[in-house]
């Protein structure tokens, strides 16, 4: 009787942890929808709304050492991928066919998992992310300031 109550407590909490990790997607994707409508009412374009940046000038930086560091997530401002940029936003707000890929990563932090550092490379004054965009932007929804991450050296 003891281990069924365990499981079913289990249950609930992953039951729990799903219904927060579908608001936390909830917020972080009505910012990315209020902040486009905001745009589109003052009538101007405003770089809080654009999709990610593609940095283009980095791409060819792929190759060579790399050292694993702590990041702050502010200086995270692009992209190498053109595909990921049309999922997120500037400020890392998921669009809402990113939904079940953001919320699994979110269970996993919630959780306590490790997760494996994102791969970024210099770009500019910033740096663009190569691999980790959903963690970048679940680290932002939940309120963190520094990631881990693979860093290229140029």
């Amino acid at each position: 009787m003891g281990a069924g109550r365990r499981v079913g407590d289990a249950w609930r909490m992953s039951t729990f942890m799903q219904t927060e990790a579908e608001r936390a997607f909830g917020r972080a994707s009505r910012a990315r929808r209020r902040a486009a409508v905001l745009c589109r009412l003052r009538r101007r374009a405003c770089d809080c709304c654009e999709r990610l940046a593609v940095a283009r000038d980095a791409a060819g930086r792929r190759r060579g050492p790399r050292d694993v560091r702590e990041i702050p997530l502010s200086e995270i401002t692009g992209t190498l991928e053109p595909n990921r940029a049309e999922h997120f936003d500037r400020e890392f707000r998921p669009a809402p066919i990113t939904r079940e890929r953001w919320k699994r990563v979110w269970l996993a932090e919630a959780r306590g998992a490790v997760l494996p550092p994102i791969s970024v490379v210099p770009a500019g004054d910033g740096y663009a992310v190569r691999d980790g965009h959903h963690r970048v932007s679940v680290a932002l929804a939940r309120g963190a300031v520094m990631i881990d991450a693979v860093v290229a050296v140029a």
